[in-house]
């Protein structure tokens, strides 16, 4: 594990280092790109509820467009709130991410930023904000359970490197890989919902050539699709399994 950690970490330095060359016209159309495909796919118009990071101001592909679009189209917008628990089980990370609703387009123009310049739901709301699993404010464990209209159809990530094989290697902390797996731990509505569709947007220079793949094992999740900043759409069929 300690290895897989530093082969991680990385990767990641060598790609930061070649974000901060980028300038923030290149990112900016290189998101344009990325969302055009995005609301094209028909997994995203059929999508009634659905998560998307807020994103930093540099070095990923901006999600203002998607935002606003979901909301012209009636979708249910969820967005990540990162908390700690109360008192996580042995083994589990001390802080994790609830994905709680975003109330308009509005709305996200007004919030605040963090540290890091992402736009953030602001703490004295979070407790009367719905969140993915059907219930109101921060959950933990893995007793939530979700009702036939509860749960989301399709989620946004984020990462630092991605691979053309559906591979991903988020930002250290492991958030989204522990948020899936309590996802699917909740899941108990049946095969006809399951999981939801999993599209990661990625700038060029975040995506390793194609004989390349990111290091990862069994608790990392895989995308269902990916989209890069040239607008290129590349699907799960094209995933290779682990070993």
């Amino acid at each position: 594990m300690a290895a897989l950690r530093s082969m991680k970490k990385e990767v990641r330095q060598n790609i930061n280092a070649i974000l901060a060359n980028l300038s923030s016209e290149d990112v900016a159309n290189q998101s344009r790109n990325a969302v055009t495909g995005l609301l094209s796919m028909p997994e995203y118009r059929a999508a009634k509820r659905i998560s998307v990071y807020l994103s930093m101001p540099t070095r990923e592909i901006e999600t203002r467009l998607v935002v606003h679009d979901a909301f012209n189209l009636g979708k249910r917008v969820f967005v990540p709130y990162i908390h700690k628990q109360s008192s996580p089980a042995e083994g589990q990370p001390k802080s994790i991410i609830d994905m709680l609703e975003l109330r308009s387009a509005e709305e996200y123009e007004s919030l605040g930023r963090d540290g890091w310049g992402i736009p953030t739901l602001p703490m004295d709301s979070v407790t009367s904000r719905p969140n993915c699993f059907g219930g109101e404010g921060l959950s933990e464990g893995s007793s939530v359970g979700m009702g036939e209209n509860d749960g989301l159809d399709l989620i946004v990530m984020p990462g630092s490197v991605f691979d053309m094989h559906m591979g991903r290697v988020g930002h250290g902390k492991g958030f989204y890989d522990f948020f899936l797996q309590r996802y699917k731990e909740n899941d108990d509505r049946g095969p006809r919902n399951g999981m939801p569709f999993l599209v990661g947007f990625a700038l060029n220079e975040q995506i390793l050539s194609s004989d390349q793949t990111v290091p990862r094992n069994a608790s990392d999740w895989q995308l269902d699709a990916l989209l890069s900043g040239h607008g290129r759409l590349l699907r799960g069929s094209q995933s290779t399994e682990i070993p």
